[in-house]
């Protein structure tokens, strides 16, 4: 029986109904995250191996490797003063021979001060000209047995086409005979077959002679490339021997001698110490931050606006004023033309340095790390390639491994086209 009035209405779900719609929306969730990491992963696949299409050669600078010197420095500054005194260091480790000027005794320009033991030095020279003489030896073998491998695969090609011409001229010959019934089909068809294989077996033959020529041409480039490297060191330890007479770089006094005859002295030791009224010194500073780059003997090279002089680090200060080290820098051409008391110049103090060594420019798609990817450049494509390098310098860098002298590398920004394996070159 009903009442009259109205009364609320209460709707009842069960745990079944709510069980559902939670299922629902888990699923959901489920299908928006593995579309959302197909996406992603087809996003990172497209990027890595999809070409962007040709880029234009013109938008990018390529620099070629090559066998060089690397130096690294850091920066300084000094003022030109005169020059009181000149520091002569040991050019290699070595013993003293004979002591040819006292102190105190004044010397003119050339004069011979102290005579180093040559033998350690000599024996490098003949054991380097031992080893020229060998690859020398190796490159004249090499370019006999190039002359005697061009000779046979000459031979081979006129051989080869001498059976040609022989088989083209044996088919004709078939041809008329199986006009008039003097020669089966099958004989003629055998003839011509092996006519078609001996044509395919010359340009073989062909194609493999031209790569085999130019392993020849490249062995020799190697063996010529060594040779010169090999020289370039013998011309050092040369210029090593001649050094071994310790001579006055100017005129002037001796102050001090330091060693005996007889005493063995390290390569860098000071041995001479001597006056010089004529000519300059750099009194120098630089920041703090690179004291441990600042040693007695360590190399400079100072800025003079479009000439550069070498020289080498003296007597360092022990104090540091105002986050500064200073020290004295002895110069090779220390009676240079421009060099004015006063005179403010820049420089830089040489940290590493590596010569010889396959190198190539820095570019701003390179890091300065150990072991890195650049793009190297072969025809028409450019290829990821991982390198490997030595001394970092500041306008190159030294490859230890990776590339080659001659090779060819992108320097400009590769952002656009980083995380690909290869791209096309227009």
């Amino acid at each position: 029986m009903q009442q009259n009035g109205s009364h609320p209405t209460v709707v009842f779900c069960s745990d079944h109904s709510l069980t559902n719609t939670n299922s629902l929306s888990v699923k959901k969730v489920v299908v928006f995250v593995l579309i959302a990491a197909f996406l992603a992963a087809a996003v990172f696949v497209i990027l890595k191996y999809v070409p962007i299409g040709k880029i234009n050669s013109g938008d990018f600078v390529i620099s070629n490797v090559e066998v060089g010197s690397v130096v690294s420095t850091v920066p300084a500054e000094g003022t030109v003063e005169p020059e009181s005194e000149v520091l002569i260091l040991s050019p290699a480790s070595s013993i003293i021979q004979r002591i040819v000027k006292d102190v105190g005794s004044r010397v003119e320009l050339g004069e011979a001060i102290i005579i180093l033991d040559p033998q350690p030095v000599q024996e490098e020279i003949e054991k380097i000209e031992d080893q020229l003489e060998v690859k020398r030896n190796s490159l004249r073998k090499n370019q006999l047995n190039a002359r005697s491998i061009r000779v046979d695969l000459d031979y081979n090609i006129e051989v080869k086409k001498l059976r040609i011409a022989s088989l083209k001229s044996e088919l004709a010959d078939q041809e008329q005979l199986l006009d008039v019934g003097g020669i089966s089909p099958a004989r003629y068809e055998q003839t011509k077959q092996e006519l078609v294989l001996a044509e395919k077996d010359l340009e073989t033959v062909s194609a493999r002679n031209s790569i085999r020529l130019q392993q020849l041409e490249t062995e020799d480039e190697g063996l010529k490339l060594q040779i010169t490297i090999q020289e370039k060191t013998l011309e050092q330890q040369e210029e090593l021997l001649k050094k071994m007479i310790i001579r006055a770089p100017s005129s002037g006094i001796i102050l001090s001698l330091d060693g005996q005859v007889g005493e063995k002295v390290n390569k860098d030791k000071l041995l001479v110490k001597m006056s010089n009224l004529s000519n300059f010194k750099i009194q120098a500073n630089t920041d703090d931050k690179h004291s441990e780059y600042i040693r007695t003997g360590s190399e400079v090279i100072v800025n003079l606006g479009n000439e550069y002089l070498e020289g080498q680090i003296g007597t360092v200060s022990p104090a540091i004023r105002d986050k500064k080290v200073e020290f004295d820098v002895y110069l090779d051409q220390s009676n240079h033309a421009r060099l004015r008391p006063n005179m403010t110049v820049p420089m830089q103090v040489v940290v590493a340095r590596a010569d010889s060594v396959v190198r190539v420019e820095y570019g701003s798609s390179f890091e300065r790390t150990s072991n890195f990817d650049i793009y190297k450049v072969e025809g028409d494509v450019a290829l990821k390639q991982r390198i490997s390098t030595g001394v970092m310098g500041d306008d190159y860098m030294e490859i230890r491994s990776g590339l080659e002298p001659g090779d060819q590398v992108i320097l400009s920004d590769v952002s656009l086209f980083r995380n690909r394996e290869k791209v096309e070159i227009y």
